[in-house]
């Protein structure tokens, strides 16, 4: 596919509240210890990516900007990077904070069996995937051959489903860890995942 975009898909770094569990949404946290480590894992990897030309994108979060700033840092160029509002994290409204296990089951069960329930105050997985679907239209636009768009689990999950062409409800049933990369080719042809939750990059970072 030589006429393919290259995405490369990034979710953040660890944080403290992924360590413990808490939905952390639009809560602009930091990224921890270890996140930091995994961050210069992510940079490393993608290092020879970047010096030959990739655009990196981010989320405005600082958690995905400080993940990002390494991928830069890494590649020894100093390149300007781009903030896409559209990569940010699924606004969980009122469960912004709460420790995943206060959330009711019923909940639970409701939001993974209807892609359009919405947290009080917040959006749903249809909701992301609509704002997802512009920002890798603009990904195309950017006319390089890779870019890089470090970003969180329900944006990152909303592209997977959208390369796919399955509900997006399917997201539920995938895991996404901290500093994984996916990637997709975009072309033409429509878009092909070509991997997923890459971790291999993570060996020597330990908790």
């Amino acid at each position: 596919m030589s006429d393919a975009v290259r995405l490369v898909l990034v979710r953040h770094g660890r944080t403290a509240f992924n360590a413990a569990g808490r939905i952390q949404g639009r809560i602009d946290n930091p990224l921890d210890d270890v996140g930091r480590r995994q961050a210069v894992a992510v940079g490393r990897a993608l290092s020879s990516d970047v010096r030959d030309g990739a655009v990196v994108v981010h989320s405005p979060l600082s958690r995905a900007t400080e993940t990002a700033r390494e991928i830069v840092a890494a590649s020894g160029r100093a390149i300007e990077t781009i903030v896409d509002a559209d990569w940010i994290e699924l606004d969980y409204g009122t469960f912004d904070g709460v420790h995943q296990s206060e959330i009711e089951p019923t909940t639970w069960s409701q939001w993974r069996a209807d892609p359009n329930f919405r947290p009080p105050g917040g959006e749903s997985l249809v909701d992301v995937e609509g704002r997802v679907r512009g920002a890798m239209d603009r990904v195309l636009e950017l006319g390089a051959r890779t870019v890089i768009v470090v970003s969180h689990v329900s944006p990152i999950k909303a592209a997977v489903t959208l390369a796919l062409g399955v509900d997006s409800g399917v997201a539920w049933r995938t895991r996404l860890d901290p500093a994984s990369m996916c990637r997709i080719e975009m072309s033409a042809r429509g878009l092909a995942l070509a991997g997923f939750n890459d971790t291999s990059h993570l060996t020597n970072v330990t908790a």
